[in-house]
């Protein structure tokens, strides 16, 4: 078994998607080993996102992920990465297919309803940067 980190981000928050997205990850057979809500600071949003810090639309990102809390979820499964990164479709939100997530309810590649890691490794310290670990179940 594999888990990974998800975010519920800003936009899936303020527009009340949390509990259908939540509900999709369930019913794809995802187990749920953690979850709770979250404001993102300055350090951890520097941190999270240092491979586009230095770019000059991350003041951008960094204000859309401060403008809400944000849900920080621990999802368990087999091939989880793979696997959640098909139900939600690709990053920019306008090329994703109506039924994935971010198809659904995705705006464009920033407005994209999650944040989901890329690979094992890149979970591995995503959800030690998020979640402690007597709290993951």
């Amino acid at each position: 078994m594999e888990t990974t980190l998800i975010l519920l981000k800003p936009d899936c928050v303020t527009k009340g998607h949390c509990g259908d997205v939540l509900q999709r990850f369930e019913k794809a057979g995802f187990r749920i080993r953690g979850c709770k809500m979250i404001r993102l600071g300055d350090k951890l949003l520097r941190e999270h996102y240092a491979h586009i810090a230095a770019k000059p639309f991350f003041p951008e990102v960094e204000t859309f992920m401060q403008s809400s809390p944000v849900i920080a979820v621990a999802l368990e499964a087999d091939g989880v990465i793979e696997k959640v990164r098909a139900l939600l479709g690709p990053t920019d939100s306008k090329k994703a297919a109506p039924g994935t997530i971010r198809g659904d309810y995705g705006v464009d590649v920033m407005v994209n309803v999650v944040h989901a890691s890329d690979s094992l490794d890149a979970a591995k310290v995503e959800l030690i940067r998020f979640f402690k670990s007597d709290e993951l179940f």
